[in-house]
């Protein structure tokens, strides 16, 4: 079998698997108990999209709005890390514990690292001052009246 029949069948395969675990493990800490802790992951899986996902998602309608041939998806593809961020937060939203413990090791930087390079997805290049280099088509100036200055208080109030 070639690897796209047994992707298929493991996804086929998800909702019996994902159905024994959780008698499993209402059998050891409770039904209610185990229907808590789904409820609980589950929202988390919200909140990671919500937060993190969310960034993601904006930076990916951005790099689609540019045009596939203007580097669209090597905007994407330098994003490998909200990638596999958004795909965790969408593996703790599914109820389940199988998911749920994929999602959450997705969420490991280490391991998020690892399958980045795996899947040969670029890692984001990591400074230590925390500037980001943005290529000039990424940014535009903001007019000076819309900012303030934020120094002249920060001295008043020492």
């Amino acid at each position: 079998m070639n690897m796209a029949k047994w992707l298929l069948l493991a996804l086929l395969a998800l909702p019996i698997m994902e159905l024994a675990v959780f008698i499993a493990v209402a059998g050891a800490i409770g039904f209610l108990w185990a229907l808590a802790l789904v409820a609980a992951t589950s929202m988390a899986g919200a909140m990671v999209l919500r937060h993190a996902g969310g960034n993601h998602i904006a930076r990916v309608r951005v790099a689609m709005g540019q045009g596939l041939g203007q580097g669209g998806f090597t905007a994407l593809q330098a994003d490998s890390a909200g990638t596999l961020t958004l795909l965790a937060g969408i593996l703790l939203l599914i109820p389940g514990f199988i998911t749920d413990v994929l999602g959450l090791l997705l969420l490991l930087a280490p391991l998020r690292r690892a399958l980045g390079v795996l899947l040969g997805l670029k890692p984001a290049p990591a400074r230590a001052d925390g500037v980001v280099d943005l290529e000039p088509e990424q940014w535009h100036q903001v007019p000076d009246a819309a900012l303030t200055d934020r120094r002249d208080n920060q001295r008043e109030h020492q």
